[in-house]
Protein backbone atom coordinates (compact mmCIF):
# COMPACT_ATOMS: atom_id res chain seq x y z
CA UNK A 1 0.00 0.00 0.00
CA UNK A 2 2.79 2.11 0.95
CA UNK A 3 4.13 1.95 -2.84
CA UNK A 4 0.84 2.85 -4.18
CA UNK A 5 0.92 6.32 -2.37
CA UNK A 6 4.57 6.82 -3.22
CA UNK A 7 3.78 6.56 -6.74
CA UNK A 8 0.48 8.32 -6.37
CA UNK A 9 2.56 10.98 -4.48
CA UNK A 10 4.99 11.31 -7.73
CA UNK A 11 2.95 11.53 -10.56
CA UNK A 12 1.22 14.72 -8.36
CA UNK A 13 4.27 15.87 -8.40
CA UNK A 14 5.23 15.16 -11.56
CA UNK A 15 1.83 16.52 -12.87
CA UNK A 16 2.16 19.60 -10.61
CA UNK A 17 5.47 20.17 -12.21
CA UNK A 18 3.85 20.16 -16.01
CA UNK A 19 1.14 22.97 -14.89
CA UNK A 20 3.87 25.30 -13.54
CA UNK A 21 6.49 24.77 -16.37
CA UNK A 22 3.19 25.20 -18.70
CA UNK A 23 2.75 28.21 -17.14
CA UNK A 24 5.74 30.34 -16.84
CA UNK A 25 6.83 29.08 -20.61
CA UNK A 26 3.53 31.22 -22.09
CA UNK A 27 4.90 33.97 -19.23
CA UNK A 28 1.47 33.85 -17.23
CA UNK A 29 1.11 34.52 -13.26
CA UNK A 30 -1.12 32.40 -11.40
CA UNK A 31 -3.78 35.26 -11.05
CA UNK A 32 -3.71 35.74 -15.20
CA UNK A 33 -4.14 31.51 -14.75
CA UNK A 34 -6.84 31.92 -12.42
CA UNK A 35 -9.05 34.31 -13.89
CA UNK A 36 -8.75 32.61 -16.89
CA UNK A 37 -9.94 28.85 -15.78
CA UNK A 38 -12.20 30.51 -13.06
CA UNK A 39 -10.08 28.46 -10.18
CA UNK A 40 -8.69 30.27 -7.64
CA UNK A 41 -4.92 31.12 -6.87
CA UNK A 42 -4.72 28.75 -3.92
CA UNK A 43 -5.83 25.41 -6.16
CA UNK A 44 -3.74 26.56 -8.38
CA UNK A 45 -0.97 27.04 -6.08
CA UNK A 46 -1.86 23.27 -4.28
CA UNK A 47 -1.79 21.87 -8.03
CA UNK A 48 1.32 22.84 -8.63
CA UNK A 49 2.93 21.95 -5.39
CA UNK A 50 1.31 18.20 -6.21
CA UNK A 51 -0.99 18.71 -3.06
CA UNK A 52 -3.88 16.74 -2.64
CA UNK A 53 -6.04 15.14 -4.94
CA UNK A 54 -6.70 16.64 -8.64
CA UNK A 55 -10.26 16.89 -9.78
CA UNK A 56 -10.45 15.79 -13.71
CA UNK A 57 -12.81 18.72 -14.59
CA UNK A 58 -10.68 21.23 -12.85
CA UNK A 59 -7.52 19.70 -14.21
CA UNK A 60 -9.33 20.32 -17.74
CA UNK A 61 -10.31 23.71 -17.04
CA UNK A 62 -6.33 24.48 -16.53
CA UNK A 63 -5.33 22.73 -19.60
CA UNK A 64 -7.84 24.71 -21.69
CA UNK A 65 -6.74 28.28 -20.39
CA UNK A 66 -3.38 27.41 -20.96
CA UNK A 67 -4.32 26.43 -24.96
CA UNK A 68 -2.60 23.07 -23.72
CA UNK A 69 -3.88 19.14 -24.02
CA UNK A 70 -5.69 17.41 -20.87
CA UNK A 71 -3.45 14.57 -21.91
CA UNK A 72 -0.02 16.49 -22.03
CA UNK A 73 -0.02 17.53 -18.65
CA UNK A 74 -1.06 13.99 -17.68
CA UNK A 75 0.97 11.62 -19.49
CA UNK A 76 4.03 14.15 -19.26
CA UNK A 77 5.59 13.92 -23.01
CA UNK A 78 7.90 16.71 -22.17
CA UNK A 79 10.71 14.64 -22.29
CA UNK A 80 10.51 14.29 -26.11
CA UNK A 81 10.65 18.22 -26.66
CA UNK A 82 9.71 17.75 -30.01
CA UNK A 83 6.36 15.22 -29.45
CA UNK A 84 3.70 17.72 -29.35
CA UNK A 85 4.87 18.31 -33.55
CA UNK A 86 5.49 15.04 -34.34
CA UNK A 87 2.09 14.00 -32.89
CA UNK A 88 0.09 17.14 -35.00
CA UNK A 89 1.57 15.99 -38.05
CA UNK A 90 1.47 12.50 -37.74
CA UNK A 91 -2.40 12.94 -37.05
CA UNK A 92 -2.52 15.40 -40.25
CA UNK A 93 -0.57 13.36 -42.49
CA UNK A 94 -1.18 11.23 -45.64
CA UNK A 95 -0.21 7.01 -45.68
CA UNK A 96 2.23 8.43 -48.09
CA UNK A 97 3.64 11.35 -46.21
CA UNK A 98 3.82 8.64 -42.91
CA UNK A 99 5.97 5.83 -45.16
CA UNK A 100 8.29 9.21 -46.06
CA UNK A 101 8.63 9.86 -42.23
CA UNK A 102 9.27 6.41 -41.36
CA UNK A 103 12.06 6.21 -44.15
CA UNK A 104 13.54 9.94 -42.83
CA UNK A 105 13.52 7.81 -38.82
CA UNK A 106 15.01 5.13 -40.27
CA UNK A 107 17.91 7.21 -42.17
CA UNK A 108 17.03 6.19 -45.79
CA UNK A 109 15.90 9.53 -46.52
CA UNK A 110 17.70 12.84 -48.06
CA UNK A 111 18.13 16.09 -46.34
CA UNK A 112 16.29 19.44 -47.41
CA UNK A 113 17.59 21.78 -49.67
CA UNK A 114 19.52 24.81 -48.86
CA UNK A 115 17.66 27.75 -46.79
CA UNK A 116 16.59 30.50 -48.32
CA UNK A 117 17.70 33.80 -46.56
CA UNK A 118 15.65 34.38 -43.83
CA UNK A 119 16.32 35.05 -40.56
CA UNK A 120 14.39 35.15 -37.35
CA UNK A 121 15.29 37.13 -34.02
CA UNK A 122 13.71 35.13 -31.15
CA UNK A 123 13.91 36.08 -27.13
CA UNK A 124 12.31 37.51 -24.07
CA UNK A 125 10.72 40.74 -24.51
CA UNK A 126 13.57 43.30 -23.98
CA UNK A 127 16.16 41.53 -26.01
CA UNK A 128 16.27 43.78 -28.69
CA UNK A 129 14.37 42.14 -31.49
CA UNK A 130 13.58 44.99 -33.10
CA UNK A 131 15.77 47.61 -32.58
CA UNK A 132 18.92 45.07 -33.82
CA UNK A 133 16.73 43.83 -36.34
CA UNK A 134 15.95 46.69 -38.01
CA UNK A 135 19.08 48.28 -37.64
CA UNK A 136 20.50 45.04 -38.94
CA UNK A 137 18.33 45.09 -41.84
CA UNK A 138 18.92 47.99 -42.48
CA UNK A 139 23.04 47.63 -42.82
CA UNK A 140 22.92 44.59 -44.82
CA UNK A 141 20.16 45.79 -47.05
CA UNK A 142 17.79 43.18 -46.03
CA UNK A 143 13.89 43.78 -45.32
CA UNK A 144 13.15 44.00 -41.56
CA UNK A 145 9.37 42.45 -40.30
CA UNK A 146 7.60 42.21 -37.00
CA UNK A 147 5.46 39.63 -36.64
CA UNK A 148 3.62 41.64 -34.57
CA UNK A 149 3.11 44.16 -36.95
CA UNK A 150 2.07 41.91 -39.95
CA UNK A 151 -0.38 40.06 -37.48
CA UNK A 152 -1.74 43.74 -36.82
CA UNK A 153 -1.73 44.45 -40.36
CA UNK A 154 -3.90 41.36 -41.45
CA UNK A 155 -6.26 41.19 -39.13
CA UNK A 156 -7.08 45.24 -38.46
CA UNK A 157 -6.35 45.07 -34.98
CA UNK A 158 -3.84 45.79 -32.46
CA UNK A 159 -2.09 43.18 -30.68
CA UNK A 160 -3.75 44.35 -27.35
CA UNK A 161 -7.39 44.44 -29.24
CA UNK A 162 -6.80 40.75 -30.34
CA UNK A 163 -6.24 39.77 -26.62
CA UNK A 164 -8.86 41.48 -25.52
CA UNK A 165 -11.39 39.92 -28.12
CA UNK A 166 -10.20 36.26 -28.76
CA UNK A 167 -7.48 35.92 -25.65
CA UNK A 168 -3.97 34.29 -25.78
CA UNK A 169 -5.17 31.15 -27.66
CA UNK A 170 -6.77 33.37 -30.69
CA UNK A 171 -3.55 35.72 -30.79
CA UNK A 172 -1.77 32.24 -31.33
CA UNK A 173 -3.82 30.84 -33.81
CA UNK A 174 -3.42 34.58 -35.59
CA UNK A 175 0.64 34.39 -35.11
CA UNK A 176 0.80 31.01 -36.93
CA UNK A 177 -1.53 32.02 -39.61
CA UNK A 178 1.11 35.16 -40.20
CA UNK A 179 3.94 33.11 -39.56
CA UNK A 180 2.91 30.62 -42.09
CA UNK A 181 2.33 33.29 -45.06
CA UNK A 182 5.60 35.15 -44.06
CA UNK A 183 7.30 31.34 -44.97
CA UNK A 184 6.12 32.26 -48.56
CA UNK A 185 8.13 35.38 -48.48
CA UNK A 186 11.31 34.94 -50.76
CA UNK A 187 13.50 36.90 -48.96
CA UNK A 188 16.11 38.57 -48.07
CA UNK A 189 14.60 38.90 -44.40
CA UNK A 190 14.70 39.78 -41.04
CA UNK A 191 12.04 38.71 -38.82
CA UNK A 192 11.42 40.03 -35.33
CA UNK A 193 9.36 37.79 -33.37
CA UNK A 194 7.25 38.15 -29.91
CA UNK A 195 8.71 36.46 -26.69
CA UNK A 196 6.40 33.76 -26.22
CA UNK A 197 6.75 32.28 -29.92
CA UNK A 198 8.26 29.57 -28.24
CA UNK A 199 5.34 28.51 -25.65
CA UNK A 200 3.70 27.47 -28.79
CA UNK A 201 5.34 24.05 -30.29
CA UNK A 202 3.41 23.80 -33.71
CA UNK A 203 4.44 27.50 -34.55
CA UNK A 204 7.72 27.56 -33.16
CA UNK A 205 8.79 24.22 -35.21
CA UNK A 206 7.53 26.36 -38.68
CA UNK A 207 9.82 28.97 -37.62
CA UNK A 208 12.77 26.57 -37.02
CA UNK A 209 11.99 24.78 -40.35
CA UNK A 210 11.43 28.20 -42.30
CA UNK A 211 13.78 30.50 -40.82
CA UNK A 212 17.49 30.73 -39.46
CA UNK A 213 16.88 31.28 -35.84
CA UNK A 214 19.09 33.57 -33.38
CA UNK A 215 18.45 33.60 -29.63
CA UNK A 216 19.11 37.29 -28.97
CA UNK A 217 20.62 36.42 -25.27
CA UNK A 218 20.73 38.84 -22.24
CA UNK A 219 21.11 39.06 -18.61
CA UNK A 220 17.36 39.38 -16.75
CA UNK A 221 18.50 42.44 -15.22
CA UNK A 222 19.02 43.76 -18.31
CA UNK A 223 15.84 42.34 -20.00
CA UNK A 224 14.03 44.11 -17.14
CA UNK A 225 16.10 47.87 -17.84
CA UNK A 226 14.97 47.64 -21.56
CA UNK A 227 11.47 46.84 -20.57
CA UNK A 228 11.70 50.08 -18.12
CA UNK A 229 13.26 52.27 -20.69
CA UNK A 230 10.88 51.45 -23.49
CA UNK A 231 8.14 53.08 -21.05
CA UNK A 232 6.49 49.51 -20.05
CA UNK A 233 6.20 49.95 -16.42
CA UNK A 234 2.55 48.26 -16.12
CA UNK A 235 3.88 45.06 -17.02
CA UNK A 236 6.93 45.27 -14.48
CA UNK A 237 4.91 46.19 -11.16
CA UNK A 238 6.86 45.73 -8.03
CA UNK A 239 10.30 45.45 -9.03
CA UNK A 240 11.44 42.32 -6.78
CA UNK A 241 8.52 40.60 -8.01
CA UNK A 242 8.72 41.64 -11.72
CA UNK A 243 12.60 40.10 -11.07
CA UNK A 244 11.42 36.76 -9.81
CA UNK A 245 8.42 36.33 -12.67
CA UNK A 246 11.19 37.62 -15.41
CA UNK A 247 13.65 34.78 -13.91
CA UNK A 248 10.90 32.19 -14.08
CA UNK A 249 10.08 32.92 -17.50
CA UNK A 250 13.76 33.06 -18.97
CA UNK A 251 14.80 29.81 -16.97
CA UNK A 252 11.49 27.56 -18.57
CA UNK A 253 12.22 29.22 -22.34
CA UNK A 254 16.11 28.81 -22.31
CA UNK A 255 15.81 25.02 -23.32
CA UNK A 256 13.21 26.49 -26.20
CA UNK A 257 15.62 29.33 -27.16
CA UNK A 258 18.55 27.09 -27.04
CA UNK A 259 16.82 25.25 -30.17
CA UNK A 260 17.51 28.20 -32.42
CA UNK A 261 21.05 27.68 -34.73
CA UNK A 262 22.42 30.39 -33.43
CA UNK A 263 23.27 32.48 -29.89
CA UNK A 264 24.43 36.73 -30.06
CA UNK A 265 24.84 37.77 -26.43
CA UNK A 266 23.87 40.98 -26.11
CA UNK A 267 24.60 41.53 -22.52
CA UNK A 268 26.93 44.48 -21.04
CA UNK A 269 28.24 45.58 -24.72
CA UNK A 270 26.90 49.11 -26.89
CA UNK A 271 23.91 48.75 -29.54
CA UNK A 272 27.10 49.34 -31.94
CA UNK A 273 28.59 45.98 -30.93
CA UNK A 274 25.38 44.29 -30.67
CA UNK A 275 24.72 45.07 -34.69
CA UNK A 276 27.99 44.19 -35.30
CA UNK A 277 27.37 40.58 -33.39
CA UNK A 278 23.93 40.14 -35.35
CA UNK A 279 25.30 41.58 -38.79
CA UNK A 280 28.07 38.95 -38.25
CA UNK A 281 26.19 36.04 -37.53
CA UNK A 282 24.21 36.15 -40.66
CA UNK A 283 27.02 37.22 -43.10
CA UNK A 284 28.35 33.48 -41.35
CA UNK A 285 25.47 31.67 -42.14
CA UNK A 286 25.00 32.93 -45.80
CA UNK A 287 28.01 33.58 -46.61
CA UNK A 288 27.46 37.48 -47.28
CA UNK A 289 30.17 39.75 -47.99
CA UNK A 290 31.57 42.38 -45.34
CA UNK A 291 29.31 45.21 -44.94
CA UNK A 292 31.48 48.37 -45.43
Amino acid sequence: MNGVVEQESHFLADLGRRVRHGRTVRGLSRKTLSQTSGLSERYIAQLEGGQGNVSIILLRRVANAMGVRLDDLITGNDAIPDWVVMRDLVARATPAQIAAAKAALSGSAQGAGAMRQRVALVGLRGAGKSTLGRLTAERIGWTFIELNAEIERENALSVREIFAIYGQEGYRRLEQAALRRLTEHPGPMILATSGGIVAEPLTYDLLLQNFYSIWLRAKPEEHMQRVRDQGHLAMTGDHATAMQELRAVLMSREPLYARCQATVDTSDVPLDTMVDRLTAAIETRFGLAASA
